[in-house]
């Protein structure tokens, strides 16, 4: 008998002042109605570093395998998974179709682990339009990396 999956969802954001500069991430995991935060700052890094470390946070803390609906606003994060562009950056040894170096491919790598563990769908949301989870992400990802602006 297949035991069920535990329905997870998990609400993202990453935030930079400058890019590169100082950023931060922010991360809900919600999960029979309890909810968890996660966030951290980083005093030099980019935008999409912190947009692919706000999900790698929240599945990290995920012990078994789940069924995840995962919310992003970041398109680099929607499309390198949902597109299969990551996995081809990993297949072609972390290069791009046209030969150069994928970015960020520790935290690719990582994602794509991690990712195998579970079933799961990707949502993309429109980012500072209301949306009440990305609105909180976001904010948890500026108080991160506050303490690191100058």
């Amino acid at each position: 008998m297949e035991m069920e999956l535990t329905k997870v969802e998990i609400f993202t954001d990453g935030a930079c002042s400058g890019n590169p500069g100082p950023g931060g991430y922010g991360t809900i995991l919600r999960c029979h109605g309890i909810e968890k935060e996660l966030s951290d700052g980083f005093p030099e890094t980019t935008n999409n570093r912190m947009e692919l470390t706000a999900v790698i946070a929240g599945l990290i803390e995920l012990r078994r395998p789940c069924h995840l609906d995962i919310y992003s606003d970041s398109q680099y994060f929607v499309n390198g998974i949902t597109k299969g562009w990551a996995e081809g950056w990993k297949r072609r040894g972390w290069k791009k179709a046209d030969g150069k170096p994928a970015l960020n491919s520790d935290l690719w790598d990582t994602l794509l682990k991690e990712l195998a563990r579970h079933e799961y769908t990707i949502h993309w949301v429109k980012g500072h339009a209301g949306h009440p989870e990305n609105e909180r992400c976001d904010a948890l990802a500026v108080a991160a990396y506050q303490k690191y602006k100058k």
